[in-house]
């Protein structure tokens, strides 16, 4: 979605699609000022054993905003991003971005997956990423 687009999210998504109450509750539960961060939109997705995309699905039909994006690409205050170019890049997680991307893409979940099989952090896969140039794709909650 553009800047001019914000505030606008359920425009996302079918007419048809609806809200699970259980799901919309949890989400004012963690909001604030209309806004859910990222790590607390998957709380609750791993809370009530659903997908993380369905718990994004509810944040646009109820027009909240994610914040805090876990890999630093949206969401900190006016910046568009925080994630800056890794200063360098090991050999294996290398091989391990390359091997997982897919149309020059690496997804937000392949990100993840790699942070937890090298234990690293999120962001410092994501920054890889940055260095390397491969854009990041699929966010879990379907922000882009």
């Amino acid at each position: 979605m553009t800047h001019e687009d914000a505030g606008h999210y359920a425009a996302k998504h079918s007419k048809d699609t609806k809200i699970n109450p259980k799901v919309a509750e949890a989400i004012r539960l963690w909001a604030s000022d209309k806004k859910i961060s990222c790590a607390a939109a998957h709380k609750i997705a791993s809370d009530l054993n659903i997908a993380p995309i369905d718990v994004g699905t509810a944040i646009d039909l109820l027009e909240y905003r994610i914040t805090r994006c876990q890999i630093g690409l949206f969401g900190y205050s006016s910046q568009t991003k925080i994630v800056k170019p890794a200063a360098e890049i090991s050999s294996e997680l290398e091989k391990a971005i390359h091997e997982n991307m897919k149309d020059d893409r690496l997804s937000c979940l392949s990100c993840w997956q790699i942070a937890k099989q090298l234990n690293l952090k999120k962001m410092g896969v994501s920054a890889a990423c940055e260095t390397l140039e491969i854009k990041l794709c699929n966010c879990q909650l379907g922000a882009f």
